[in-house]
C-alpha cells in the first residue's frame, strides 16, 4: 500500500506544470480554511497542516500570508468544496477535489477533462467506495514495531504500519492525524516525514499502458490547468512500453 501510494504520488507531481499553479492552489486553500476556521494556525490545525504541506512544497511565505491577511480583512470570495467521481483512461476509477467561487466552471472544466480524455464523469459515490480516506506518513526507518507500540501507547487508532526497503508507511484515521503526528515526532528525534498527507488511498489498483498512457497524461494536464482542481486521486499504474520489454 505504502509502495503504491509513492509512486501515485509521483505521477502526480509531474503533472504540475505550473510553480504559479501550485501557488495559487495552497492560497485558495489557506485562504478558504483561514476564513471558515480561524486565521491562528495554533487553534485551527487544518491550517496549521495546510502550512506546513504548502512549505515543503516550495511555496513562498508571502503567498501563505497574504492568503491568511485576505482570510482575516472579511471580504473575499467564498469559496466551496466540490467533489467529481469518474472512470479515467484504461477504466481507471477517478476523484478529482476541488475548491471553487464558481460551480459551474468546475464542472465545466472537469467533465471537459473526462471527455477529451475519452473518460466517464459519474455521480457522487460512483468510485469513492474503492478508496480508503486514511492519513499516512511516511519516513525512513526498519523498525515498525517500536512505531506501532509508539503510536498504541499514546492511544493512537493504528490503522497498520509497513516497512518495505527501510522506508516505513504509517496508516491511520484522518480524525488520528494530529495526534499521531505530535506522537512520531515526540517520540522519535530527528524523524523526517517523506510523505504527510491526508488522502484517498485505492483498494485496488489498475495497470495502464500504450494509448492509455498517453490519454491518462492528457487527462492529468487538463486537471491540473484547471483554476478549481486542488487533488486527484486515482488507482493507475502507468507500465511505460521499458516496463514491458523487461
Amino acid at each position: 500500500m505504502g509502495r503504491a501510494f509513492v509512486v501515485r504520488q509521483v505521477s502526480m507531481e509531474k503533472t504540475a506544470a505550473a510553480k504559479s499553479k501550485v501557488n495559487s492552489k495552497y492560497g485558495k486553500a489557506i485562504y478558504a480554511c483561514a476564513k471558515s476556521s480561524g486565521a491562528d494556525p495554533i487553534a485551527n490545525l487544518s491550517l496549521q497542516q495546510l502550512i506546513e504541506k504548502a512549505k515543503k512544497d516550495q511555496v513562498p511565505t508571502h503567498v501563505i500570508q497574504k492568503a491568511i491577511e485576505k482570510a482575516t480583512g472579511g471580504a473575499g470570495e467564498d469559496y466551496t468544496p466540490a467533489r467529481y467521481e469518474g472512470f479515467g483512461p484504461g477504466g481507471i476509477m477517478v476523484i478529482v477535489d476541488c475548491l471553487t467561487d464558481n460551480p459551474k466552471r468546475t464542472i465545466q472544466d472537469v467533465r471537459n477533462a473526462f471527455t477529451k480524455s475519452k473518460s466517464k464523469i459519474g455521480g457522487p459515490g460512483t468510485v469513492a467506495h474503492m478508496f480508503d480516506h486514511h492519513a499516512v506518513f511516511g519516513f525512513s526507518g526498519d523498525d515498525d514495531e517500536a512505531i506501532l507500540e509508539a503510536l498504541i501507547m499514546s492511544d493512537v487508532d493504528v490503522i497498520d504500519v509497513e516497512v518495505e526497503n527501510s522506508k516505513i508507511s504509517v496508516f491511520v484515521p484522518p480524525t488520528e492525524y494530529f495526534k499521531a503526528k505530535t506522537t512520531l515526532i515526540q517520540q522519535f528525534e530527528g524523524i523526517t516525514f517523506e510523505v504527510d498527507e491526508i488522502t484517498f488511498i485505492p483498494q485496488t489498483d489498475i495497470e495502464i499502458s500504450g494509448d492509455d498512457v498517453t490519454l491518462f497524461e492528457k487527462f492529468m494536464t487538463l486537471l491540473d490547468n484547471a483554476e478549481d482542481v486542488q487533488n486527484v486521486y486515482h488507482n493507475a499504474i502507468v507500465i511505460t512500453d521499458q516496463a514491458h520489454d523487461k
